[in-house]
């Protein structure tokens, strides 16, 4: 049997050597998360708004094509399992990062470039055999779009792991969430100010300057954040190879056994099927809320606008606070239980304000719930980044992230399914929209329980365990 006791100790030693990660470098890693908040306006708003309103593209093929980028998210494993394994550029996380912003950022201008031969196809010959093409073209550009992402933020999220200690993650996990937060807010208003001066009914020439002008500039600028935020950051702080009992050896972990590691640990299944309900009963809601506003508050289309930015105000302030404030003196993993009795709370609490039909009540549920989300959202990314072993930790973030990526399209879709249920079911709009929140509410309770029989301990065990058999093996 192989000994690689004498190894762990002297990366122990050197471990302690390592500086501690800075309050001001934690905010610099923060800004590459500002970036993608800045993509996301990008994509799911400007060109979400553009092809169904401007190109008259029916919204299932917008949505469809959008949604290609999430359709790539199994790809997480992968380049989280080639980061752990295969450093590019001198290091395990920081070229992945660099190289994933690169093509995130061209292929967004492509998309647009695409859109625009989709637009007019569309309008010279209608739905034909090359309309349709242009289409899947556009399609496949969002595919990479997405294998993008997947290279730049699953390499990153296991940077964070091997740049922090258990004791700071939280407060790395709150300011780096929170930037992401700040970067949609600051997408919004650069895309507002680039665009303000386009007419409802202006010709296309003039959108087509104008869109292409947001998406040189501002994808430019967030490839620009990404290489400030990482710059240096890996080489002084990250504890990988003093961590890991493979770094620097020849026998690294290829995603064979990778994957074996990871489907061998009964806490990995556990804590992904935790993740997967968690995350599909906090945004169930998402295609609902508006329509809720307006069928039972009586909103204009004006008001409901804004309910997003009561949630998201609510959501940075529990990010913000959680980490310094409610992870330190709880824990994590109670943390999380709280956020998830918090969420399922506010839930029972919009149903309330449904039957009493009260919008300031109905705006204080959305604000409690943003603070919950912020909360959870908070304590389970941060035990998410514990739940990792040093020599395969971008392969248990890509578990975790394809997770949260295949509950977040479902979400959608459940949503919308449970209220055509509720419509069939019930004549009262309340009780329809009720019905979603309520299962909402319930799956809270089910995501508690699955989070009590985690043991973190328990999962590091079987994990060092598990990397022991797989060396092993192949050495016999």
């Amino acid at each position: 049997m192989a000994d690689f006791s004498g190894t762990q100790g002297a990366g122990a030693e050197k471990d302690k050597l390592i500086p501690r990660i800075r309050l001001v470098t934690m905010f610099r890693l923060g800004v590459f998360q500002m970036g993608l908040g800045m993509m996301s306006v990008l994509t799911l708003g400007v060109l979400n708004r553009v092809m169904i309103e401007e190109l008259r593209v029916p919204a299932l093929i917008a949505s469809a094509t959008l949604a290609a980028a999430q359709f790539v998210a199994p790809a997480r494993i992968w380049f989280g399992q080639m980061s752990d394994a295969k450093p590019l550029f001198g290091n395990h996380r920081t070229g992945y990062v660099w190289m994933g912003a690169a093509v995130f950022s061209l292929s967004a201008f492509l998309a647009v470039q695409v859109l625009w031969q989709l637009g007019e196809s569309l309008q010279a010959t209608g739905w034909s055999g090359e309309t349709y093409q242009w289409a899947v073209l556009l399609a496949l550009v969002f595919a990479l779009y997405g294998l993008a992402l997947c290279a730049s933020s699953t390499p990153y999220s296991a940077l964070l792991v091997d740049v922090s200690e258990e004791d700071s993650r939280s407060k790395l996990v709150g300011i780096v969430w929170s930037m992401l937060m700040v970067g949609i807010i600051a997408g919004a208003i650069i895309s507002s100010g680039l665009l303000k001066q386009i007419s409802l009914d202006a010709p296309i020439e003039e959108l087509q300057a104008s869109i292409n002008r947001l998406f040189a500039i501002v994808p430019a600028a967030v490839f620009g954040m990404a290489l400030l935020a990482l710059a240096g950051v890996e080489k002084k702080y990250s504890h990988y190879a003093t961590r890991s009992i493979l770094a620097d050896r020849e026998d690294k972990i290829t995603l064979r056994r990778a994957l074996r590691i990871l489907t061998a640990n009964p806490q990995a299944g556990l804590f992904f099927t935790f993740l997967v309900v968690m995350t599909l009963s906090l945004f169930m809601q998402d295609a609902i809320l508006e329509p809720y506003g307006g069928e039972v508050f009586g909103m204009p289309i004006a008001e409901t606008t804004r309910l997003n930015a009561i949630t998201g105000t609510g959501t940075l302030l529990g990010l913000s606070s959680t980490g310094f404030l409610i992870v330190p003196r709880m824990g994590k993993q109670k943390t999380v239980s709280s956020g998830c009795i918090a969420a399922a709370i506010c839930f029972g609490l919009l149903i309330v304000a449904g039957f009493t039909g009260n919008p300031a009540l109905f705006k204080s549920a959305l604000f409690a719930f943003g603070l919950a989300m912020g909360v959870l959202t908070t304590g389970a990314l941060s035990l998410m980044l514990d739940l990792t072993a040093a020599e395969t930790a971008g392969t248990f973030i890509g578990a975790w992230g394809l997770a949260q990526a295949l509950a977040r399209g479902v979400a959608t879709v459940a949503g919308g399914a449970v209220l055509d249920v509720g419509r069939l079911l019930f004549d009262s709009p309340v009780l329809q929209y009720g019905l979603v929140f309520a299962m909402q509410a319930g799956g809270m309770a089910v995501a508690i329980w699955l989070l009590r029989r985690v043991n973190v301990k328990e999962f590091r065990d079987n994990a060092k365990a598990a990397i022991m058999a797989a060396i092993e093996s192949d050495l016999d």
